[in-house]
């Protein structure tokens, strides 16, 4: 079994195959979107009937959540790289594993990684001419850009881009018809809530961009334009949500309230969890945890990536490696950076 579809498809259908999944596997051949080949979309089993028409509709987009699912998943992995779970891909099917079934933090930042990367790459593609549907940026004029600045050039078109992120990751969620109250209910409102915290974390973090013109350099002139900020800005902005994020349960009237309510109210931009995470320090099959046996750790770190809290408490091994990196580095004339290689043995340890 897997567990559903990119950011907004819930566990337990057979056989899926999602935008995570995509990412694994890429399009082998993209350009077959291009010439409008409807049975692709046919192929892509585990869509639910509304990605199925948005498939069909867009068919040049399937390639960009692919790519963005990936971006996700890579950031994913660089931003819980000291952690115990550490966003670990199981295989190709399933991508996480079982570790999604819970409704955790690690789940909700999961889901909100993945949505923000669909938006950074629709977004991308957009202003790259590489979408039938979409272009340039058409933000309107930030208020506090001085007067005499241009606003043009071709910006990321992050509008669009969050709106078909929106139509196309939330489709599963929104299609489904639990009870009220219900579990399933309870799990769905709370991808859809971290859904939308990913893709406003791209939203929100786009900047304005300028170029200078003139004679010699002397800027007397400014074209902006909208930018999306560095994915890994992204990333940290919702690794700071995950550790902040509120735990969540199901109210009388069907929609998520807070466990602890002297908490302040989750914003959109906020992430949410229903269940708590195991410790993720053994393997265990029914968590999908991975455990931490055979994982590097700092022995002088107090941290989470310190031997022991990594470890669990069960000790480490240490042993002996050794390490190349660029040393030496000189700057030449005109222009290039030479440096030499230097090997070192170093200490490593490794939880037992």
């Amino acid at each position: 079994k897997s567990w559903g579809q990119c950011a907004g498809h819930l566990i337990s259908t057979e056989s899926d195959i999602d935008c995570w999944s995509l990412a694994m596997n890429p399009i082998q051949r993209p350009e077959m979107y291009i010439i409008g080949a409807q049975p692709l979309c046919s192929q892509l089993t585990g869509l639910s009937q509304g990605q199925r028409k948005l498939c069909q509709l867009y068919q040049d987009h399937m390639v960009y959540i692919g790519e963005g699912a990936k971006t996700g998943i890579n950031e994913c992995q660089y931003q819980f790289r000291q952690r115990r779970w550490n966003c670990s891909t199981v295989d190709n099917a399933s991508v996480f594993g079982r570790v999604m079934q819970i409704g955790s933090r690690e789940t909700a930042f999961t889901y909100a990684i993945s949505a923000a990367g669909v938006v950074n790459a629709v977004s991308r593609a957009c202003r790259e001419g590489e979408l039938s549907t979409c272009g340039c940026s058409r933000a309107a004029r930030p208020r506090d850009l001085p007067r005499d600045w241009l606003w043009g050039g071709c910006g990321d078109n992050v509008n669009y881009g969050y709106r078909f992120a929106r139509e196309f990751v939330d489709a599963r969620e929104r299609e489904k018809n639990y009870p009220r109250g219900s579990i399933e209910h309870t799990r769905t409102l709370m991808n859809l809530q971290n859904n939308e915290a990913g893709r406003q974390s791209v939203y929100n973090l786009a900047n304005v961009a300028c170029k200078c013109h003139g004679v010699s350099g002397s800027c007397s002139l400014k074209t902006c334009w909208l930018q999306l900020a560095d994915f890994r800005r992204v990333g940290e902005f919702l690794k700071e949500k995950y550790d902040s994020a509120a735990a969540m349960r199901i109210g009388r009237k069907g929609k998520l309230e807070q466990v602890d309510k002297r908490f302040n109210v989750p914003t959109p931009e906020d992430l949410v969890y229903t269940d708590q995470s195991p410790d993720y320090c053994l393997k265990n099959d029914t968590t999908g945890s991975m455990g931490t046996l055979g994982r590097l750790c700092n022995k002088t770190s107090e941290g989470m990536d310190g031997c022991e809290l990594m470890c669990c408490g069960r000790g480490y091994d240490q042993f002996k490696t050794y390490k190349h990196e660029r040393c030496h580095c000189k700057f030449h004339w005109c222009c290039y950076v030479k440096c030499k290689r230097c090997t070192s043995l170093v200490d490593q340890f490794v939880c037992k």
